[in-house]
């Protein structure tokens, strides 16, 4: 899964010219003028109030859609008849843009943190109203398997039962919305169950909220977080509107692909209104999206085909960009991954010896000088007699 070591030949010359349609600013909160949406949250205290639904919207599209080329993916799929797993805080299937297309497992069908509602949203979620606030898959179903308990605090265990729930209940991409810096060993047993069913986990390289320190302060050094670390998962860290990371975000450890994170509009837990939040976690929920569309398009591709062809065909860069788009319609060579091998040396003959050349140079020119005399008697003569030889008045 850690393909992006291999770079296309032919990307860098594309990029040049699409990067800087994701530097372009968000047209949500920030293009709305007065128009300010609530905080998303993942996670609550003991004595605060469960996530309710926001009474503001984003008016316009946000910029996500333009990055994500949503309307181009479109042409060719929105990602029907597949399941995402999402492995979270849960998933209320009331919301307008889930309504019809949300199956919860236990408890998963409430969602109090608000976080569960909010990726399902990004993944599967329809357009509504006239935002245009949609998922990168609109024609997904979500199934939506608890995670974390009802706060949003998650435990290793948890995040593997859940991943292993999604993948018997038959989800084809599973989406988890954590990353753990223990618990290793038994995520990646319930990953290997899933690579074993031709499932894809796709989660966060780091969390949306650096860890703390013994000092008691934000701690954002990279290292390694779980489930991202297994090898098979795909593991995503977030970019924004400028398409750099916020100042003091958690420092992701090799991650296979960035995809927009920071600055994202979705919708809330309850009712039609809108959050705007940021992290890892919700580029992942993108990706997630976009395997839906890759999986629902290529039905012959695997689960890793799948993952190679969102690396593969991503913009170039220290992380290759999520391009959704190029992610369905590129055409990758059965080797396009390998590294060429190093070509053999040119092999320059020695030169010839300079004498034959000379001698060759010499025979070619006496025998030039012969035909030209020849042809200059052929003209000359035959005028010479018709004058009897005398001078040209």
């Amino acid at each position: 899964m850690r393909s992006h070591r291999y770079r296309r030949a032919v990307l860098p010359l594309v990029a040049a010219a699409v990067l800087p349609i994701l530097a372009a600013p968000p047209a949500s909160a920030a293009d709305d003028g007065p128009v300010s949406l609530p905080a998303l949250r993942s996670r609550l205290a003991a004595d605060e109030s469960c996530a309710t639904g926001s009474g503001k919207k984003a008016e316009k599209s946000p910029w996500t859609r333009q990055a994500l080329q949503l309307s181009r993916a479109w042409q060719f799929s929105k990602g029907g008849d597949i399941t995402v797993g999402v492995v979270d805080t849960g998933v209320n299937g009331n919301v307008p843009a889930l309504t019809g297309r949300v199956t919860a497992q236990g408890s998963a069908g409430t969602d109090c943190v608000g976080h569960g509602s909010f990726v399902a949203g990004l993944i599967a979620g329809a357009p509504t109203g006239t935002g245009a606030v949609s998922g990168v898959a609109p024609g997904a179903r979500i199934l939506a398997v608890r995670g974390t308990d009802e706060r949003g605090a998650a435990t290793a265990q948890q995040v593997a039962v859940g991943i292993t729930s999604a993948v018997d209940q038959g989800a084809k991409v599973v989406y988890v919305g954590q990353a753990l810096t223990s618990g290793g060993t038994e995520l990646a047993r319930a990953v290997a169950h899933a690579v074993s069913k031709d499932v894809l986990v796709v989660a966060p390289a780091a969390p949306d909220i650096a860890p703390t320190g013994a000092d008691g302060r934000p701690d954002p050094r990279a290292r390694a977080y779980w489930p991202a670390r297994v090898p098979q998962v795909l593991s995503v860290v977030d970019y924004g509107p400028s398409g750099a990371r916020p100042d003091n975000a958690p420092a992701p450890l090799a991650p296979d692909l960035a995809a927009p994170g920071d600055a994202v509009v979705g919708i809330g837990p309850q009712g039609g209104g809108h959050y705007i939040g940021s992290g890892s976690s919700l580029a992942a929920a993108h990706v997630a999206g976009a395997a839906a569309l890759v999986r629902s398009y290529h039905r012959d591709l695997s689960a890793a085909e799948v993952s190679r062809r969102l690396t593969e065909a991503a913009y170039p860069g220290e992380v290759p960009r999520l391009d959704t788009y190029a992610g369905l319609t590129a055409v990758l060579g059965d080797n396009a991954w390998q590294i060429m091998p190093k070509a053999d040396p040119a092999h320059v003959p020695p030169a010839e010896p300079a004498s034959p050349r000379n001698r060759a140079l010499l025979i070619a020119g006496g025998g030039g000088g012969v035909v030209l005399l020849v042809a200059a008697g052929a003209v000359i003569i035959p005028r010479g007699k018709a004058r009897n030889w005398r001078p040209a008045s």
